[in-house]
Order: structure tokens, then sequence, then C-alpha cells
């Protein structure tokens, strides 16, 4: 008989708990938080003077070298674990984070306190129902100061469309092997990653799913919430937006 081996536990819900601290080697290629960043920045001196408020802040990729543009920057986020990471990081403990939903505001929370809120990474796509990707519309814009921008990022649905199949390596920065499987489910507006990792030789399986949203769709929820467009790009280098783009970041403005 074949060797008994363990079984392999089901998908875990989220990557937070047990990849906290390889968040950064798989998702943060220099290039794409240089651009992140230097987007962010370049918005602040349009923006009304304030701090920053990042949603899902998580290991701090981009809150901290915002904060050593001498920005300040707060943050939300679900995951103890990513902010534990964000903590253990130099500057990480200067940073105010509140543990809980992004989509909504804390109890505490001040309304029009904030010069700039902005989500990246898709991470605005991890609200998988319209209603709580409606709130967050609604509650970035109560926190938001007159004349504050609302910032996100998000594939093009079309794009995701035609590479949705197949599996791929996620490139790292670390020693990980790492695949994932994308798949899309349009009748739920819906598309999962599925990333397959090997950890002390085992395979490990995290699933993460996120609602996809049209341009069109993101523009009437920002007009609910009394925002509206003021700038899109075809990504976090500020190349522009036109029909052969596969991702957009949104800039919202809260009218002064």
């Amino acid at each position: 008989m074949p060797p008994t081996r363990p079984q392999d536990p089901p998908p875990e819900a989220g990557y937070a708990a047990g990849f906290a601290s390889r968040y950064d080697d798989w998702f943060a290629p220099a290039a794409g938080t240089e651009n992140t960043v230097a987007l962010l920045v370049s918005l602040t001196k349009e923006a009304p003077s304030g701090p920053l408020l990042e949603l899902g802040i998580g290991t701090g990729r981009i809150a901290l070298p915002l904060a050593e543009h001498g920005l300040a920057v707060h943050g939300i986020d679900s995951s103890p674990q990513m902010v534990a990471r964000l903590r253990s990081k130099p500057g990480g403990r200067d940073i105010p984070v509140t543990i809980g939903d992004f989509a909504a505001p804390p109890a505490d929370d001040e309304p029009g306190e904030y010069a700039l809120v902005y989500v990246v990474n898709g991470t605005f796509g991890e609200l998988t129902t319209q209603a709580d990707q409606l709130a967050c519309f609604a509650n970035a814009a109560r926190r938001l100061r007159p004349g504050g921008f609302f910032v996100l990022d998000a594939h093009l649905p079309e794009a995701l469309a035609t590479v949705s199949a197949g599996t791929e390596p996620v490139n790292n920065t670390g020693q990980d092997f790492v695949l994932r499987t994308r798949s899309i489910h349009p009748a739920r507006q819906h598309y999962v990653s599925d990333y397959v990792v090997l950890d002390d030789d085992r395979l490990r399986h995290v699933r993460v799913t996120f609602r996809y949203t049209s341009p069109g769709e993101l523009d009437l929820m920002a007009a609910a919430a009394g925002l509206r467009l003021r700038l899109r790009t075809g990504g976090w280098s500020g190349t522009p937006f036109k029909d052969s783009s596969t991702y957009q970041v949104s800039v919202y403005e809260l009218p002064a």
C-alpha cells in the first residue's frame, strides 16, 4: 500500500492568517509600490490638507512609504496578523490602525477628517456584494474633507474574461513556490483566485473571492455617495485609460 499522506486542509478563508509574513514577497513588486506611492503623493498636492486613510492597510506596503514622505497616514484592517506585520517594520508602530471592517467607520470616527481615502491592490473587490461596496463609497465620502479624494483600483471585467482561465506562477521576491488559478463567475459577478503554496513540503490552498465592477458601475456608486469622477488612469503608473487598458485607477472627489 502507498504511504498515507496527511490530508490537505480545506481552502483557507483568506491569506491573512497563515501568510501575513509572506504577503510582501508575493504581492509587492517594487515598481508597483513605487508607482502607487508616487500617484498618491501627487494627489495629496491637489487635495485639501489633512491626514490620509488606507482601507485595508495590511502590512503597510503603501502606508509606510507615504509616511516617509511626511504624510500622516491612518489605517483600517480586519486582520490582526497583517497589522502585526506592519507593526514589526520600522515606523510601523507610529501609524494609527483600527482593527475592523473597512467598509464601515468605527463608532468614534469623526466625519470629514481625511484629505484622501484610498484602497489599493484590488482590495476593494474583496467586498463581495454590491451593498458592501456601496457602503464603502458612502463611508469614504463621509470621512472626506470637502475637496478630498477617494482612490481605488480594479481589474476591468473585459480583461478578466479573457485571462480568467488557466494557472500561472506568482512571481515573488522570496523562495516560495506559488501557483494561482483564476476563475470568473458572471452569475455572481465574482472572480476567484485559488493559490496553491508549497509550504514545508506540503501543499496549502488559499482561496480569495472578489466582486468585479465596471468603471460605469463604480461611477454610479460614487454618484450615490455624493462623489464625482476626477481622474481615471490605466494603472498606478498614470498611463491614459483607453480601450486597451486591463486595469484602472479611479479618483473620486467630494465637491467642496
